[in-house]
């Protein structure tokens, strides 16, 4: 059984920073798509960034709201997904939750949360002043 853990929310001041982890337990993905999103209370939940990889190769995708301020990038070894936030807003509040794919996804098909298998319980992350 796939498990997925998050790390590394909390209270950031806007134009901080802060670095989200998953881990990944139960088995090992030597290819798939992995991703992050995100629900701010009263809302939907909205994708935010994605990696698709095998082997070596990948590809990220993110939305329009956080590309050029987040990273997100895998560690194949560790089979680790980390997803580096910088340039935070008070719109970026939010719990963000790890999301896992055995299947390679296309772009349009990260960005719907009903095509993805595997869920985290979620870490806050809360930017003000």
């Amino acid at each position: 059984q796939v498990q997925l853990s998050e790390s590394g929310g909390g209270l950031v001041l806007p134009g901080g920073s802060l670095r989200l982890s998953c881990v990944v337990s139960g088995d090992t993905f030597n290819s798939g798509t992995m991703g992050w999103f995100r629900q701010a209370p009263g809302k939907e939940r909205e994708f935010v960034a994605a990696r698709r990889w095998s082997g070596t190769s990948g590809m990220s995708s993110y939305s329009d709201s956080v590309k050029d301020r987040f990273t997100i990038f895998r560690d194949n070894a560790k089979n680790t997904l980390t997803l580096q936030m910088n340039r935070l807003r008070t719109e970026d509040t939010a719990i963000y939750y790890c999301t896992a794919s055995r299947s390679s996804m296309i772009t349009s098909s990260m960005r719907r949360s009903s095509q993805w298998e595997y869920w985290g319980q979620g870490t806050q992350v809360t930017v003000s002043s």
